[in-house]
């Protein structure tokens, strides 16, 4: 018995569109337990294991990561490229910009686990993503075991080169407003932790772009905050008052009660990070 030539065409095509659908949900479900879910459940970065490597090593540059040159080398701005073009961030409630940290991985440093002490102890991990931005460009959390975010040593506030501090804004800027655009969908709300020159590209991103983001700490903590005798003027996003208006805008946006800052002192360790100069 033959089958009609227009039925064989039919389920053939039934049969494409099938498999077609099943692939997209599979790889959703995929980057959701491996970059999302199971990622932030366990804070080392396992998922990291799961990823291939963003340079693989034979691929790498043999410039120096610790000049004042960081923004130029073509690692750097290799794995920029790929987060805004390859990368797929997962869906989340809120996304979270914070600064990148001298100690590496930056979810190990010190700064980094007081402000995840603040945003873990109002929000379920599930419905958090953080990225880091700063030097190293645009670098989501569950990425920053990989290089070239692990392997930099310089400290973007310590350089006093005006063409290069410039240059910094411009370029970090531009990928922030690329990264926004990128995930307009991704996130009901977005957070940006900053102050300095990071906070500057932060502001000159959302210029770019037409979606929201709260920049905390506010304006009149900053200047409560002031240090006219350091180098860097702003203080240390460590300290409570900052941590405090990082919290409020975490509440405020989730239509929660407010809660006070406190800081333990063994949490409480300066982390050298480019702000504390």
């Amino acid at each position: 018995m033959f089958l009609d030539p227009d039925v064989i065409i039919f389920v053939r095509q039934y049969l494409l569109i099938f498999h077609h659908t099943f692939m997209v949900i599979f790889k959703t479900l995929v980057q959701e337990f491996l970059v999302g879910k199971f990622y932030i459940s366990f804070p080392d970065s396992i998922s990291s294991r799961f990823m291939q490597p963003i340079i693989p090593e034979d691929e790498r540059s043999k410039e120096p990561l610790d000049t004042e040159r960081i923004i130029y080398h073509p690692d750097m701005i290799k794995a920029n490229d790929w987060v805004i073009n390859e990368y797929e961030a997962p869906y989340r409630e809120v996304c979270i910009f914070v600064p990148c940290a001298k100690r590496k991985p930056y979810h190990e440093s010190p700064s980094h686990k007081k402000f995840d002490r603040i945003i873990f102890g109002i929000l379920k991990p599930e419905d958090v993503h953080i990225v880091t931005f700063g030097t190293c460009g645009i670098a989501p959390r569950e990425l920053d075991t990989q290089y070239p975010f692990m392997n930099y040593t310089f400290m973007m506030g310590k350089c006093n080169v005006t063409k290069i501090k410039r240059d910094f804004i411009k370029i970090e800027s531009e990928r922030i407003a690329a990264y926004l655009e990128k995930t307009r969908n991704n996130y009901r709300h977005r957070i940006a932790y900053c102050i300095g020159d990071f906070r500057t590209a932060m502001e000159k991103a959302l210029v770019m772009v037409d979606v929201k983001v709260d920049i905390v700490p506010r304006e009149a903590t900053i200047q409560k905050m002031i240090q006219p005798d350091k180098s860097f003027i702003y203080n240390s996003l460590s300290s409570r008052e900052y941590l405090q208006d990082l919290s409020d805008a975490i509440t405020d946006a989730f239509g929660l009660p407010e809660r006070e800052v406190g800081l333990k002192e063994d949490l409480s360790v300066d982390d050298s990070d480019w702000y504390v100069l």
